[in-house]
């Protein structure tokens, strides 16, 4: 049985106020938003139920807004309230029923900002249907198929209706409960619903924000900031040039890098070794490449002890280039976990020489410490090695870890968008 189409406003049977009728012929029931009386538009508008005291839920839209959802012009015929509980957590979420004289019924559903889209499932699925008896029972995470893809279980939830108003297609009671087994796709979710008389499987999909809105005339909405489990991987507006711009710049900068890697030693050009006795001495070496790095390299056979080391530099023209001290210790032993071992018998100093020509270095020790060496000294010799044409790998390094990190974030965004889509997912990681 249908409804007369002609029918444009009728006056609630309770209370007399006018309601437009904007929800076609197959509607069967009419809320008042006035009385709270439930009409059934099937006959004559008789009361069937009257519900006080309910609580509007939030939403921007409401009844008799026309827009464009997936190139079908839909209007809203009514609103519906929902509310779940687990726990100590607790969500609310509103549903509208569309309603498209070429295309049927529907559903806009606003949840914490996000807007998606329903209806009714009619194609097969395999298996037919997932119960959370289905759930419980499943050793893996469950998964169904229909029209070439692939649903991942995703939650069971329970909730119940707390608010309605306007026309539907179906008779919606207050505190009526329904239990939807959801299953998620790369962009649409598999909900098989169950109350207790019926069974249903709807199709949702996540709508575009600011189209939605602007479709059915709001004005300055506000957008959501988190993500919805819908929500599809919104790409950068620059992400594929940084992506590859970045991978480029990686490559040259680690290719840079190996060739300074290679050269990064340098040429040693002197080759001094000292007994402890003799320090503190001096000896001289030449600088022919003035405008690349040199080391100073100094090793002591330090065991159980340590020792400190200073050091005077002098240039060609014998004025001072530094003068730095050094520590080497070396420590070793054995407890419960084994033999251990700590510290390093080497240093080095890096420097810049100004100019070319006979540069002298200066070394001595004027603290050291040898009471735990077999010997009870400090050290027995020191060795100073020069070295010229030094490659600096820190500035390179610094800008391949850069660019690396660039293209890693730009290639796991789309993963890090994924993953948050997931996290509502009651199927915990000992499930998997």
């Amino acid at each position: 049985m249908t409804r007369s189409n002609e029918i444009k406003t009728i006056n609630c049977t309770s209370c007399g106020a006018g309601l437009d009728i904007f929800g076609g012929g197959r509607v069967e029931v009419h809320a008042c938003g006035y009385c709270g009386s439930v009409l059934d538009a099937q006959k004559n508008y008789q009361v069937i139920k009257k519900y006080t005291h309910l609580t509007r839920p939030a939403s921007p839209f409401s009844i008799g807004m026309s827009g464009i959802v997936q190139g079908v012009e839909f209007t809203i015929i009514g609103t519906l309230g929902y509310e779940e509980n687990w726990g100590r957590k607790f969500w609310t979420w509103t549903e509208h029923q569309l309603f498209s004289p070429t295309h049927g019924y529907a559903y806009l559903t606003v949840e914490q900002g996000h807007l998606t889209f329903t209806r009714k499932y009619r194609k097969s699925t395999r298996p037919n249907w997932v119960s959370s008896w289905t759930v419980e029972a499943a050793e893996n995470r469950p998964v169904a198929f229909s029209n070439d893809d692939r649903y991942q279980y995703y939650d069971t939830s329970t909730s119940k209706l707390t608010f309605v108003e306007g026309e539907f297609n179906w008779r919606p009671e207050i505190d009526r409960t329904a239990t939807s087994v959801n299953m998620m796709s790369n962009d649409a979710m598999l909900s098989f619903s169950e109350t207790a008389t019926e069974r249903e499987v709807h199709r949702t999909v996540y709508l575009p924000f600011q189209e939605t809105c602007a479709s059915f005339g709001l004005k300055d909405p506000q957008p959501p900031t988190d993500t919805h489990r819908l929500m599809p991987y919104k790409q950068g507006l620059n992400e594929v040039f940084l992506r590859s711009a970045s991978l480029n710049f990686a490559a040259i900068t680690l290719v840079l890098l190996v060739i300074l890697l290679l050269q990064s030693k340098g040429t040693e050009i002197a080759r001094e070794q000292f007994s402890a006795r003799k320090l503190p001495a001096e000896f001289t070496f030449e600088i022919d490449r003035p405008d690349r790095l040199a080391r100073i390299d100094l090793s002591a056979d330090v065991n159980n002890s340590w020792a400190y080391f200073d050091l005077s530099l002098s240039d060609a023209n014998d004025e001072p280039v530094f003068e730095a001290g050094r520590t080497v210790e070396v420590y070793s032993g054995r407890d419960s976990d084994g033999a251990w071992t700590e510290g390093s018998n080497q240093t080095s100093i890096i420097f810049m020489p100004e100019t070319a020509g006979t540069y002298t270095l200066e070394v001595g020790s004027s603290e050291s410490d040898g009471r735990g060496s077999p010997n009870g000294l400090a050290f027995g010799r020191v060795t100073v090695r020069i070295s010229e044409g030094i490659a600096t790998l820190r500035w390179m390094l610094g800008l391949t870890l850069v660019f690396a990190g660039i293209a890693a974030y730009q290639i796991a965004r789309p993963l890090l968008h994924s993953r948050r889509r997931w996290w509502g997912s009651d199927w915990t990681n000992e499930d998997d």
